[in-house]
C-alpha cells in the first residue's frame, strides 16, 4: 500500500513538471517567434503608410522606382522616362527600400 502512494505521489509530481515545462516552452516560443513577427508586421504597416511622393522605393517583387503619386491604398511608381506602374501600398518592400536608399 505504501509503494502505491509513493508511485502516485512521484507519478504526479512528474505530470505537474511536464505542464510547467510546457508553459515554459509556450512562453519562449511566444517571445522568439510570434512576438517579432507581429513588431515586424507592425513596422511594415507603419512604413507603408508613411511613403511620400518622390521618395525611392523597391517592390517586394523587386521593382525599382521613384513614388509619383501617393493615395489611400496605392502608390503610383515611376519605373523609367515616362513609365508609371500603380501598386498596393503593401507590396512595398521597407527592408529592400531602406537597402537602395543607403547605397
Amino acid at each position: 500500500m505504501l509503494q502505491f502512494i509513493l508511485l502516485q505521489a512521484a507519478g504526479s509530481e512528474n505530470g505537474y513538471s511536464s505542464f510547467i515545462m510546457l508553459g515554459v516552452m509556450g512562453v519562449v516560443f511566444y517571445f522568439f517567434f510570434i512576438r517579432p513577427q507581429q513588431k515586424k508586421q507592425k513596422d511594415q504597416k507603419n512604413y507603408a503608410e508613411e511613403i511620400k511622393k518622390g521618395q525611392l522605393v523597391v517592390t517586394l517583387g523587386g521593382i525599382h522606382g521613384k513614388v509619383a503619386e501617393v493615395n489611400d491604398t496605392t502608390v503610383t511608381l515611376d519605373i523609367d522616362r515616362g513609365t508609371k506602374i500603380v501598386l498596393e501600398k503593401s507590396s512595398i518592400s521597407m527592408e529592400l527600400s531602406k537597402k537602395a536608399n543607403e547605397s
